[in-house]
């Protein structure tokens, strides 16, 4: 076995700057204008949110315009600056949004900021977050939709430090929208009471619908808005593959798995089903791109462990090789890891969404994903391999402790990777319907008609026009 450390040639940007940015007056809050600059007015922020959200957004004056006439404003607050869920979905969400009749603005909430997540991220979402700073001094709080997405624990008030949103409590905001998610078959009661002081409630899939309400959050504000993927970006036809590590020969059938080290991610389960499953001579190769999750990222040491611990016995012409990525690959990078993948696989015990599944299915990658929680919006038979649940189990820590979720099959993850393997030509027939399934359903026009939809209808209502 072997795990190597990637480097993975991140583009040196440099934040914008004055000369190049196309409003150079950048307003507290914006999401940036400069990494310097961030950095203090975020520090700031954090010691000094009240303070400041109190003085930016006292009340104005509405709008003279009749509100059939003027396009709505919203304040868009996410983890835009920090890698994860949460920030890929609202950049995609904002992307989306540009192209349509809604003056927004964003800015950064909920998570830490980190300067190599901006400096990876391409250029299209950099110009477009220089633009998005005119809310603040358009449009008046009362007349503004603040949309905060993020775990309800960062909402007002928030739970840990972090710029609290709504920025001044829930009565200034025409209107206040949770977009949220949960990845097991329940709420927190503390979330429950969070979800019910929204005006509406934005969940992924029909699973968060089910659990949400379940859970005692008021049927009436949940509402199911998917996420965009970026299909013009992840299209495998404008990448070419990233050359990967390890010696690979060219000639062996990747897998490919892009998670967080956490237990929810079902890593165990994965490496188990591939080290009990291949060989060397099997001419399969497994390459995990692995994120830090609360912990170091000595992960060589963590999967030696595991394997050590599990005792799988190493089989006579050794094992197959996987490859631990555990430096940063900039988002720029991500099409062409992908392309350079035969298959991406991901036994989860629970998503909200599943970014990285939906990314490698607009990539035309066959997919082997738990078909539970998130997967269950968008993995069929039809363009993917959806992995059969065994049992329900319950979460033993963390603050979701008592919760439960899902033990993928870990025998049926071995049959299903051996087929995706000996049967190439089936796996890229399923990959190209996944890709015709994101476009389709999931492109950002598409999800940006269902937003605008959405945020008219709230506008409207608010303003007694329905």
């Amino acid at each position: 076995m072997s795990s190597t450390n990637t480097t993975s040639s991140p583009q040196n940007q440099s934040p914008p700057t004055r000369q190049n940015n196309p409003n150079p007056k950048c307003k507290p809050l914006s999401v940036l204008c400069s990494s310097a600059l961030l950095t203090l007015l975020l520090a700031f922020l954090l010691q000094h949110h009240h303070q400041l959200t109190t003085l930016l957004f006292t009340r104005k004056q509405a709008l003279p315009l009749p509100i059939s006439t003027r396009p709505p404003c919203v304040l868009w607050m996410a983890p835009f600056l920090s890698p994860g869920g949460y920030s890929s979905e609202a950049w995609s969400y904002i992307s989306s949004l540009s192209t349509t009749n809604i003056t927004l603005n964003i800015h950064h909430h909920a998570d830490s900021l980190s300067l190599h997540f901006w400096q990876g991220l391409p250029e299209n979402l950099k110009s477009l977050a220089y633009k998005l700073h005119r809310t603040t001094a358009e449009c008046a709080l009362r007349e503004t939709i603040v949309v905060c997405h993020s775990e309800a624990g960062a909402w007002y008030p928030p739970l840990y430090q972090t710029p609290p949103c709504p920025p001044t409590g829930y009565n200034d905001p025409l209107f206040v929208v949770g977009r949220t998610m949960f990845e097991t078959d329940r709420l927190t009661p503390g979330h429950v009471q969070r979800c019910n002081r929204m005006g509406a409630v934005w969940v992924p899939t029909e699973f968060h619908v089910k659990t949400f309400v379940r859970s005692g959050v008021d049927r009436s504000k949940v509402v199911k808005l998917v996420q965009p993927v970026d299909v013009d970006f992840f299209d495998p036809s404008e990448h070419e593959a990233l050359v990967l590590p390890g010696g690979s020969t060219g000639d062996e059938f990747v897998f490919l798995s892009v998670f967080k080290w956490e237990h929810r991610k079902g890593w165990d389960v994965l490496m188990r089903a591939f080290l009990e499953e291949f060989s060397r001579s099997d001419g399969v190769a497994l390459y995990l791109l692995v994120s830090a999750y609360h912990s170091d990222t000595d992960f060589r040491t963590k999967v030696a462990s595991f394997i050590q611990g599990i005792g799988v016995e190493e089989p006579a012409d050794g094992w197959a090789p996987f490859h631990v990525i555990d430096t940063h690959v900039p988002q720029v990078d991500l099409p062409g890891l992908y392309k350079a993948a035969d298959a991406f696989v991901l036994p989860s015990r629970g998503e909200g969404w599943g970014r990285p599944i939906v990314e490698a299915m607009a990539m035309g990658l066959p997919v082997i994903a738990t078909n539970w929680s998130g997967m269950t919006e968008y993995l069929t038979e039809e363009n993917g391999y959806p992995l059969r649940v065994d049992r329900m189990s319950e979460v033993t820590e963390g603050p979701f402790e008592g919760h439960r979720w899902a033990e993928p099959s870990s025998n049926e993850l071995r049959v299903l990777m051996r087929h995706v393997a000996s049967n190439r030509e089936e796996g890229r027939k399923k990959g190209r319907r996944a890709r015709e399934d994101m476009i389709e359903r999931f492109s950002p026009e598409v999800v940006a008609r269902l937003l605008a939809d959405e945020i008219m209808k709230i506008w409207k209502k608010s303003h007694g026009e329905e």
